[in-house]
């Protein structure tokens, strides 16, 4: 098969690769529900250690820097409780952390999840954690321009592999809502 964006060697249907996803991607796959057929997300091979973004688009395609989303885990905090989102935005933006974040999840301070705390919650791998497959009880915060995309390149939750998802599809998960303005451009 080969890859609808970027340039990659090893591509198939995220269905025919559950054995390269860890367990709660490959659930999420395998339970999959909504508009998007699950036989349209995709996986790709890639080489961890090319996956630094300036590496990464170099090796695979420069177009992937337009069209590749991150997806960090945030804690929202107000009084003794904490809430834990994913947001989802475009690589070339930053997420609005003490803006919208902060607001949308009704925290008085937000922050990045500590990497151990992002990697227990979610059971995936720092750095390929993606919003398929977390925990149901989670917001997930998209931007809206992720949605706007035919394809968006985004973890696979290994650091070995990405997920090749119709932008339409991140509207549509768990807990999934979808904002303007959530990334905003680096300065």
């Amino acid at each position: 098969m080969r890859a609808p964006i970027g340039h990659f060697d090893t591509a198939a249907p995220a269905p025919d690769r559950l054995d390269e996803l860890p367990g709660p991607v490959a659930d999420a796959v395998r339970h999959w529900s909504g508009s998007v057929p699950v036989g349209r997300i995709v996986h790709v091979d890639t080489d961890p250690a090319w996956a630094d973004t300036a590496v990464f688009v170099e090796h695979y395609g420069r177009e992937l820097l337009e069209q590749s989303a991150n997806c960090v885990v945030v804690a929202g905090k107000r009084g003794g409780g904490t809430t834990l989102a994913a947001c989802v935005v475009l690589s070339a933006t930053r997420v609005d952390v003490n803006g919208v974040v902060r607001r949308r999840l009704g925290a008085r301070k937000a922050s990045f999840a500590p990497m151990d705390l992002a990697v227990g919650e979610t059971g995936m791998e720092y750095g390929g954690i993606t919003p398929i497959g977390l925990p149901s009880s989670w917001p997930v915060l998209v931007d809206a321009a992720v949605v706007d995309l035919p394809y968006v390149l985004v973890g696979s939750g290994r650091r070995r592999g990405k997920l090749l998802v119709p932008g339409k599809a991140f509207a549509e998960l768990p807990g999934a809502a979808v904002i303007e303005g959530l990334g905003l451009p680096v300065a």
